[in-house]
């Protein structure tokens, strides 16, 4: 009896201190935060669409959790433009056609994803549209992922005023856009860019990625940010494949150039978190000219544990960099951040309200999520 009365306090204590770390931990997770300029509303660079569905990772994960830098201790600093066509897995549903529709009435959701049609596997637009057309009238069988679920149901296309069969629904196959090359490895030609997710243009979600093929990408002008209105690098992706993309993760999008391209600036040794201050740094871009340079902006509000993508406030008060873009415009996502000669980062975010402002992520967070076979 003595024994079970022990027992019974032993668990009540468990209990009790288990209690005691939960609230305690979630107090840590508010408070580990990146406060940044609060005030201050602020998006992702959606040129390469990090929309804030990409960053919701950030909000239940905990800051203090430790990232590795892995072997890199150099590596090329970035600065260049890329393309990159993106191509995820299935055919996504991006938007539904209002009112009773066959879609509606299938019980089709904004944000499935197709994977079959009748039994056949689907991989773009045209697997979908082109079954949906040639259906005659007949039902449809269509296999989805719906979150973490796999739904099965049967959609019945009903002839427009074109006389054309349709279902209700806007689907999209993958997405293509411009960013900045962080980092490249001189030995493998594996890189980092972007600095967060590429997300849907109609979601906002992080899309899953299956392949994807880096362009070669020529900028060829620029729209200056002013305040509430982020600016651009305006540019287009030739039809030259430089690479291919291996994933697309909240922190970034990573794969191997082949060959290196040129534009690529030279070896630089890494800085950790630890080495980050408060203070003038330089940011590596490239404009309209074609040439990536460095602009001097000022580092602060710095979070040392911070592991995703807002880790410190980044001002830009290079005079020519103003002058020409107005600051930090769409595009300059992924671009390499250097103090004291050592590559630190990357510019994240844009602020609405002062396109001069925005953030960075530290670059031991991207290297923490450099897939295995590139490392």
């Amino acid at each position: 009896m003595i024994e079970k009365r022990g027992d019974k306090k032993l668990k009540r204590g468990i209990i009790k201190r288990l209690t005691c770390l939960l609230i305690l931990t979630v107090m840590l997770l508010s408070l580990g935060m990146p406060i940044g300029a609060a005030e201050e509303p602020d998006t992702g660079l959606p040129v390469m669409r990090g929309e804030w569905q990409a960053r919701l990772p950030e909000l239940f994960r905990s800051t203090s959790r430790p990232v590795s830098s892995k072997t890199y201790h150099q590596l090329n600093v970035g600065g260049n433009p890329f393309g990159v066509r993106l191509f995820a897995d299935g055919v996504l549903i991006v938007g539904l056609a209002p009112g009773d529709t066959p879609a509606s009435r299938a019980g089709i959701r904004e944000k499935d994803k197709i994977l079959a049609v009748n039994g056949v596997e689907v991989h773009c637009t045209q697997d979908v549209l082109g079954a949906i057309e040639g259906c005659g009238g007949n039902p449809l069988t269509l296999r989805l992922r719906r979150g973490e679920e796999t739904v099965v149901t049967t959609v019945t296309p009903t002839l427009d005023e074109n006389n054309r069969y349709r279902a209700g629904i806007r689907v999209r196959d993958h997405a293509a856009g411009i960013g900045t090359v962080t980092f490249v490895d001189p030995e493998t030609g594996a890189f980092g860019g972007l600095g967060h997710g590429i997300c849907d243009t109609d979601t906002g979600e992080l899309i899953p990625l299956t392949r994807g093929a880096v362009m070669k990408t020529e900028i060829n002008g620029v729209t200056r940010g002013t305040e509430g209105t982020p600016g651009e690098l305006r540019g287009y992706l030739r039809s030259e494949k430089i690479g291919t993309l291996l994933r697309n993760c909240d922190r970034g999008v990573f794969g191997i150039f082949s060959p290196i391209p040129e534009g690529v600036g030279g070896v630089m040794e890494i800085g950790t978190r630890d080495q980050v201050h408060p203070g003038e740094a330089f940011l590596r871009c490239t404009l309209d000219d074609g040439a990536a340079r460095e602009y001097r902006i000022e580092l602060s509000d710095i979070h040392p544990d911070n592991t995703a993508t807002k880790c410190f406030a980044v001002h830009v008060t290079d005079p020519e960099l103003i002058e020409k873009t107005g600051g930090i415009v769409q595009g300059m996502s992924g671009s390499p951040i250097i103090q004291d000669g050592r590559l630190i980062g990357a510019v994240t975010h844009v602020l609405i309200g002062d396109p001069t402002r925005g953030f960075g992520i530290f670059l031991e967070n991207m290297l923490s999520e450099m897939p295995d076979s590139l490392s």
